[in-house]
């Protein structure tokens, strides 16, 4: 059955409760079906009356949900779509905001073809992702405790001479900390605890991702990105986790928008204005490209880490890491020579590598045909 002739219905979806709205076929107003609770039989019922399974199209907005409704649903047969709230068109003169009036406008804009639907990961392809942002939660939570020893042994004039902190010169040092109450004695202890227990999280998490990969589909992207430099496991995971499937964008300046690394603009007539980048789009896999921008900083070479990462790997990978690399520094060089601040570089240079990271990862999906 043809999109246009279908019965388009709009869900408002929360933890508790899901209200469903109808727009059928033409240009009538989209009507209101009622509110069930968040139980797939329960809205199996209410799609039932409204038409067959496949006269219906149903969308919903993301969330904090997820992609549990529509998997349920896909898997009796509906034709479902998960809408990126960010793309959903929005009337700047409306200022009242139901969930009624939220499943009426998802069910017109669903029939007039505005809305955007995001990508559905792979349960297998969500574990992995779930495992990397717990990895991620660690590490921040980790900075979180450190951050908390080190500002209770400044209060207390406890300074560490050495150049590097949380190594092994740093760990002996804090076992040599002695306080005279020994009420300081016991904070101390506990903040040194959690910073270890933190630590040993941290390694937990990064053991288990690194393991998980094994068999994925995807397992031959992971590798093809660990080629380009700043790029080692636990990045290219959490990279390939998060963008998932690289054949979806057609050409790199998609990935770029998809990850906010373009500069927003705002131009009329002949006044254009560019400013900072968007933001839009997948953080979590942008701070990790700013990251692998660092890297190239420093002059473009093949070292033994990335001569190890490299092995095994195809000519053509290896010969586009070292392309990306050339460019890269390049590029670093050039605008840090302008005299453009280095956080900007640094982005500058991650937009660019967000390109390199799509030609090695089509090149190694088309390699070993995976879709």
């Amino acid at each position: 059955m043809e999109k246009g002739t279908k019965i388009h219905v709009g869900l408002d979806v929360h933890k508790d409760s899901i209200t469903v709205a109808a727009a059928e076929p033409g240009r009538d107003k989209a009507c209101l079906v009622g509110k069930v609770a968040h139980d797939v039989p329960k809205l199996l019922k209410v799609l039932a009356k409204l038409g067959t399974v496949d006269g219906l199209h149903i969308v919903y907005e993301a969330g904090p949900t997820g992609y549990g409704l529509q998997r349920a649903l896909a898997a009796r047969g509906y034709a479902c779509e998960v809408i990126a709230p960010s793309k959903t068109p929005r009337q700047s003169g409306q200022r009242v905001k139901t969930d009624a009036r939220d499943s009426l406008e998802l069910a017109e804009y669903s029939r007039a073809g505005a809305l955007t639907p995001v990508w559905i990961p792979d349960p297998a392809d969500e574990a992995i992702r779930d495992l990397s942002r717990a990895r991620e939660d660690a590490v921040n939570n980790r900075t979180q405790v450190r951050q908390q020893l080190k500002g209770f042994l400044l209060r207390h004039d406890r300074r560490y001479g050495g150049k590097t902190s949380w190594c092994g010169a740093h760990d002996q040092w804090l076992a040599r900390q002695s306080f005279d109450s020994a009420a300081t004695q016991t904070a101390f202890t506990e903040y040194w605890q959690a910073v270890k227990a933190a630590d040993e999280r941290v390694a937990r998490l990064t053991k288990a991702l690194q393991a998980s990969i094994a068999g994925w589909r995807f397992e031959p992207v992971v590798e093809a990105l660990q080629a380009l430099r700043g790029v080692a496991a636990v990045t290219a995971i959490g990279l390939v986790a998060e963008i998932g499937d690289l054949s979806r964008f057609e050409h790199p300046r998609k990935l770029m928008g998809y990850l906010g690394l373009v500069p927003s603009e705002h131009s009329s007539g002949e006044r254009t204005s560019r400013g900072s980048i968007t933001k839009t789009g997948n953080g979590h896999a942008r701070r990790l490209l700013v990251e692998a921008a660092w890297h190239d900083q420093f002059k473009a070479r093949v070292g033994k880490e990335i001569h190890a990462r490299q092995q095994g790997l195809s000519e053509a990978i290896r010969m586009i890491a070292w392309k990306a690399q050339l460019r890269l520094t390049a590029r670093y060089a050039a605008l840090h020579k302008r005299g453009v601040q280095a956080n900007k570089v640094c982005v500058a240079v991650a937009r660019e590598l967000a390109g390199f990271v799509w030609a090695l990862g089509m090149h190694a999906q088309r390699e070993r045909g995976i879709t």
